[in-house]
């Protein structure tokens, strides 16, 4: 019995009912609002495991809403739009959402990136090695693998679930190049393995955060262009 609770966030009331309608006949949980100041308004009560947010809305815009919520919230995101513009994607990426889907859309494709975020927000991408690891380091980067909390130095880096599924792939093998397709494939799924604009757009957000709180220049992540990335351990 799923009982995970997903707020829709539309100004259109067809939409609202529509979406909330069928994620509620498979058994989840279904809050909603017209505008991102009522999500604000009723964020503590309603508590979501998952936001489902439109971008085209009077007031604050989704883009707007997303950079606000991301102040204070780490809560997984689908952003939702009626235009194609792929800048639009990548502007949704950049503020920190975990997933895009673009209207008209089947209900077969919302359900399965619903899904796939909320497994990827609850399930834990790392193995075995977390008992014999629990804490990886690497220069004054420590990604505590137990409590899946990051720090530098005396300061916590505050990364969304996305962020850290990657930063784990990567600190779980440190020094060692990780495929673009095999972190695509275990932090977003099996179906995202070719987009690879999600990955650097994550990427990017990550090492931008590292540098606005510890002001370092160096780059913990290393690219490699063609192949993937490494976390690379430092002297």
């Amino acid at each position: 019995m799923i009982n995970q609770k997903i707020c829709v966030v539309d100004d259109e009331p067809k939409i609202l009912r529509f979406v909330s309608a069928n994620l509620r006949s498979i058994g989840y949980e279904v809050a909603t609002a017209a505008s991102g100041e009522e999500l604000f308004d009723k964020f503590d009560l309603i508590s979501p495991d998952l936001i489902l947010l439109d971008i085209m809305m009077p007031g604050q815009d989704g883009f707007e809403v997303m950079e606000n919520l991301r102040k204070f919230s780490n809560v997984p995101v689908i952003m939702l739009t009626a235009r194609s513009n792929p800048k639009d994607k990548v502007q949704g990426l950049n503020v920190g959402a975990d997933d895009y889907l673009t209207k008209p859309f089947s209900l077969d494709e919302l359900f399965a990136r619903v899904n796939a975020v909320l497994r990827r927000s609850q399930s834990n991408p790392v193995n075995s090695a977390i008992a014999n690891s629990p804490v990886v380091r690497t220069g004054k980067l420590a990604m505590d693998l137990g409590s899946k909390r990051c720090w530098l130095g005396e300061e916590e880096l505050k990364l969304t679930q996305t962020e850290y599924a990657v930063m784990e792939i990567l600190a779980l093998n440190l020094d060692k190049i990780v495929p673009h397709k095999t972190l695509l494939s275990k932090v977003w799924g099996p179906q995202y393995q070719d987009d690879v604009e999600y990955l650097r757009v994550g990427i990017a957000r990550i090492r931008r955060k590292i540098k606005d709180l510890a002001g370092e220049e160096k780059e913990y992540i290393v690219t490699y262009p063609g192949l993937g990335y490494m976390l690379s351990s430092q002297s």
